[in-house]
């Protein structure tokens, strides 16, 4: 039996981390072409949209079991205040894309130093 999951919804995986400087967001978007990724960062929110589309070959395959998810996508999350929309960074490797967002100026930490 052919089992379909093209109709249903599907969500790509993220992982959030962040570093003294930064917010790094990473999503699993294997085989998904980048011109078919929008992002977004408004009001502190990030979103991520897409589409994976399903490549129609002229054979015919009998699938018996089909885990791969097609069709479009959205993730937003909400970002800490701190995260600034400037200078964002986006980049599309291997099946993941890779969203660094900068920290404001007056949230990184400051050296003081004792006189």
């Amino acid at each position: 039996p052919v089992v379909s999951n093209w109709e249903k919804e599907w969500a790509p995986a993220i992982d959030v981390s962040e570093t003294e400087n930064e917010y790094i967001v990473k999503a699993e978007l294997p085989g998904i072409n980048k011109k078919d990724i929008d992002i977004s960062l408004t009001d502190g929110v990030l979103t991520v949209k897409g589409e994976k589309k399903l490549e129609k070959k002229e054979e015919k395959e009998n699938y018996h079991y089909m885990e791969t998810r097609y069709g479009t996508f959205t993730r937003s999350l909400k970002l800490p205040e701190d995260a600034s929309a400037e200078k964002v960074d986006a980049t599309y490797a291997d099946g993941v894309l890779t969203v660094t967002v900068p920290k404001t100026e007056t949230a990184k930490p400051r050296k003081i130093e004792v006189q």
